[in-house]
């Protein structure tokens, strides 16, 4: 465990030993090979390496999109190979927030009813529903954009509604891929500013990137490699040792 995390702060996040291996025919591909990790609650965390380093890989573990081959992997205290898919279905609607480089909104859906998508499987009726998923609007500061669809929208402000949809459920973490590779400098920038207003207010925060200068405003960096952690430190220790090194563009293999 790393020992700049408080102890007072509620454990989110335990991986022992996480392995994951692919098959592509005969051939086995090992994309974890052995991970193990804690992420307490209010961390913000960037996630770098090359591609094939098994970033993205990790991801996907976290998020319970994909389940190890071996390991395990606690979240919240719960074992997750113990979890059913029901299990696992509610905790990927209620527990975590995802947001994707491409956004992934539904085009005839206006910016509220994309938001209001994962509260279809809470018990919440329709006007509470309307309710939570407006102030989310709200949140990411949209309140003036609900009833847009997303070709009305600029790529920020369709990036912001994904944010705004994965926060709905108000998760314990908060996912993010790539979450400004296809926005500009200053649309990236104002994002990453709406992260860190996330962060203050206690949303526990995960990118994956292949950019360094979105890697710094996290406030601790783990890179990647081989399917390993090959570092751990707080973003400033870490920008001292790595500097501005830009590691390769493209996703991770599997």
């Amino acid at each position: 465990m790393a020992g700049w995390l408080s102890p007072n702060t509620p454990m989110l996040i335990e991986l022992n030993n996480i392995h994951k291996v692919y098959r592509v025919g005969v051939e086995r591909i090992a994309a974890l090979a052995g991970v193990s990790l804690a992420i307490r609650a209010n961390e913000y965390i960037a996630v770098m390496g090359p591609s094939g380093s098994g970033k993205s890989t990790l991801m996907n573990v976290i998020g319970c999109l994909d389940r190890p081959t071996a390991g395990d992997y606690r979240l919240e205290g719960r074992l997750t190979r113990e979890m059913n898919a029901a299990q696992l279905a509610h905790v990927r609607n209620e527990k975590i927030g995802f947001v994707f480089q491409s956004f992934e909104l539904m085009p005839r859906l206006s910016a509220l009813r994309n938001v209001a998508l994962p509260l279809l499987y809470s018990r919440a009726g329709w006007r509470k529903r309307q309710h939570l998923a407006m102030e989310a609007v709200q949140r990411v500061g949209l309140g003036d954009r609900y009833k847009h669809r997303p070709n009305q929208l600029s790529g920020g402000q369709k990036q912001r509604v994904a944010i705004a949809r994965a926060l709905v459920n108000q998760p314990s973490l908060l996912l993010a891929d790539e979450p400004t590779g296809n926005l500009d400098s200053k649309t990236g920038t104002e994002i990453l500013q709406l992260f860190d207003e996330l962060h203050a207010g206690g949303q526990t925060i995960m990118v994956v990137t292949h950019d360094p200068n979105v890697a710094r405003r996290a406030k601790r960096v783990i890179r990647m490699l081989d399917g390993l952690v090959h570092s751990d430190l707080p973003s400033d220790e870490d920008a001292a040792k790595f500097g501005a090194q830009v590691v390769s563009a493209g996703g991770d293999g599997p």
